[in-house]
């Protein structure tokens, strides 16, 4: 089984977005179109991100999307630049034997960043 996509309603495609990109290294699809009211990206294994607008985003507590990391210093380095690119993630620790933090993203959604313990 393959993931293909995730479709996320956010508040502001253009910042959801962008932070996918630019925070997590995902790649703007190039044969979708790109707009304020749906973006699309890819990972490095071509799952599709989709954000679509919406009035408010509003998830359960326990929704997030993840992304998995090497190790702990991977972990900490994107932790790092999200709080010097002016982002609010929490504290790093270790839960469940990974080392994760979540940190709220542009347009309503929360992510987990993680590696294995």
């Amino acid at each position: 089984m393959k993931l293909n996509h995730i479709n996320l309603g956010v508040t502001d495609v253009t910042a959801a977005t962008t932070f996918l990109t630019e925070q997590f290294g995902l790649r703007l699809a190039a044969d979708m179109p790109q707009n304020d009211f749906m973006g699309f990206t890819y990972d490095d294994n071509d799952a599709l991100i989709s954000v679509f607008k919406a009035k408010d985003a509003i998830y359960p507590k326990i929704f997030h999307i993840g992304f998995l990391q090497v190790n702990a210093e991977a972990v900490n380095t994107i932790r790092t630049r999200l709080e010097a690119d002016g982002f609010a993630p929490g504290e790093a620790s270790e839960e469940h034997g990974r080392y994760v933090f979540y940190v709220n993203a542009p347009g309503g959604f929360l992510v987990e960043v993680s590696s294995v313990v």
